[in-house]
């Protein structure tokens, strides 16, 4: 297998690849995104991308396109090994992110041709690299597709693949990332750009139960500016905040006014508010579903401002 992986590495030109300028438009499609919890760099790929028609026809409309799509994906696998650590210990292997949400699905040949392609490229010689392969948003036609490509994966591939359809895709991303290293759009905290928190800044998971209120305290003893953000998975539920002073001749003071929150709405809220006394905030999330619910959330202080 190393004879052939030499010999492959040769005729495919590897070590000129990686000075090729292959000028892309898929850089939505596959892309890096933080760790895993045991620290493998966690790669995503979206074949929903590939509903853009424009973006599908100048990646696999004739067989010189579909031979680049193939040589960038190699350069991008090459780049990202690289930045792996190969040392007694070290961290040499990488977490496989497949996102199947509006994929174009199996009847698309040249996607399903290059796909087939890139499996045995990887499978006959990148042996051992993939620690995880998490399938999220899984549609009913992939049970028949992954049946297809089965033939080319061996028993101990596919013994590292996991499937969630789009109710589990969050939760079951969570068991091996960290919310807060998870895109927004996989249910995560990490969004894009200039932000209040950062990836560094850990959440607090909490289940809702159906048809209940879940309350988060955060106690404050000093002026300050507490900062929090929070989502729950699906939203659906009402949402309110308030600040409880510990005086006992003190009053309430509603933070946020309690409102239903929807699915369709902005995934993650963020809030403040400025404190001068000590007492406590209290987040309220109503589940009047019947469904069980997850609650993301995390806070940080900041001093006041004059």
């Amino acid at each position: 297998m190393i004879k052939n992986t030499v010999l492959w590495r040769k005729e495919f030109g590897i070590d000129g690849l990686l000075e090729e300028d292959l000028g892309s438009d898929l850089e939505k499609v596959v892309f890096m995104n933080g760790l895993d919890k045991e620290g493998h760099p966690v790669c995503y790929n979206v074949y929903g991308e590939f509903q853009n028609k424009e973006l599908y026809q100048k990646t696999f409309s004739d067989v010189e396109k579909s031979q680049k799509f193939l040589r960038w994906r190699i350069q991008f696998l090459e780049k990202s090994i690289q930045k792996l650590d190969f040392s007694p210990g070290g961290i040499c292997t990488i977490v496989q992110v497949n996102d199947l949400k509006n994929s174009p699905g199996p009847l698309k040949k040249e996607l399903r041709q290059a796909t087939n392609q890139a499996l045995s490229i990887l499978q006959d010689n990148y042996p051992e690299f993939v620690a995880k392969q998490i399938f999220v948003n899984v549609p009913w036609w992939y049970l028949a597709f992954n049946r297809m490509i089965s033939p080319f994966l061996t028993q101990r591939t596919k013994s590292k693949f996991v499937f969630a359809g789009p109710s589990k895709s969050a939760d079951t991303l969570f068991k091996y990332i960290a919310p807060e290293l998870v895109p927004v759009q996989y249910g995560g905290l990490n969004k894009e750009g200039e932000q209040e928190f950062s990836t560094s800044d850990a959440v607090t998971e909490v289940i809702i139960k159906p048809a209940s209120k879940q309350t988060v305290e955060i106690p404050v003893s000093e002026t300050l500016l507490l900062i929090w953000e929070l989502r729950v998975i699906g939203w659906d539920v009402s949402y309110g905040a308030e600040f409880v002073p510990s005086a006992e001749e003190g009053y309430t003071i509603i933070v946020q006014k309690t409102r239903k929150i929807t699915a369709a709405d902005e995934p993650v809220i963020t809030n403040s508010f400025k404190i001068g006394e000590p007492g406590k905030v209290v987040l309220t999330i109503d589940n009047t579903t019947s469904k069980k619910k997850k609650l993301l959330y995390r806070f940080k202080t900041k001093p006041c401002s004059d």
